[in-house]
């Protein structure tokens, strides 16, 4: 599926960005339904979804649509080094302790590179120790979308469902960090705390480095 919109042109600080966004993340709002559409008579209708999901001054590029996930193609603006540094001076603060002056300076690299999974996680994140449990699920999915998929923002996600009472994401979430990150201690603590026994991690001498042919 592909979008022809007329010809923008090219200015610094554009370039082409790959998303995922998945059916589990969205189940029950607006962007959930387009995983409900047949892509193949509905493909306008989803690229409007996505489109309006993703906001900001962007052009589709390519999607590709399954009923789990639609991975999208995007042309974007934003400044990303000077978001990237914003985002490394803001979690140096959160990090400190300083959550709230961390929080507006994550807004800060936002407001200048929407897309940028750093600044989104560390927002996210940031919302998560002070208990905003909706609005940091919000961003640390995004965060995901944008490519920060590492253990830190699904604990943060597990952290954030559990408070919720959201059982069945809070393990969804800790085991796809274990998936990730299989020797991760907090998400092993925490699927032992539900009555979930997590697997084993690899030993050393399983890993195919070390077998002999």
């Amino acid at each position: 599926m592909s979008e022809s919109d007329a010809a923008a042109p090219r200015r610094a600080g554009r370039r082409v960005l790959r998303l995922v966004l998945r059916r589990e993340d969205h189940i029950g709002d607006a962007l959930g339904l387009a995983f409900l559409e047949a892509p193949e008579t509905a493909g306008d209708a989803i690229l409007e979804r996505v489109r309006a999901y993703l906001g900001g001054r962007l052009r589709i590029l390519k999607a590709e649509v399954s009923r789990a996930r639609i991975e999208v193609e995007i042309e974007a603006g934003g400044w990303p080094e000077e978001a990237a540094r914003l985002a490394a001076a803001a979690r140096d603060l959160s990090n400190k302790g300083a959550r709230r002056n961390a929080e507006a300076m994550f807004r800060e690299a936002l407001a200048i590179d929407p897309l940028n999974p750093d600044a989104m996680a560390g927002l996210g994140v940031a919302l998560a120790a002070q208990n905003r449990d909706l609005e940091a699920l919000d961003a640390l999915r995004r965060a995901r979308e944008f490519g920060a998929d590492d253990a830190e923002v699904l604990l943060a996600m597990a952290a954030c469902a559990a408070r919720m009472g959201r059982r069945s994401a809070t393990l969804a979430y800790l085991e796809q960090a274990l998936e990730i990150d299989p020797k991760n201690f907090a998400a092993r603590r925490s699927l032992k705390a539900l009555g979930r026994t997590p697997k084993p991690p690899p030993s050393p001498e399983s890993a195919p480095h070390n077998k002999r042919k």
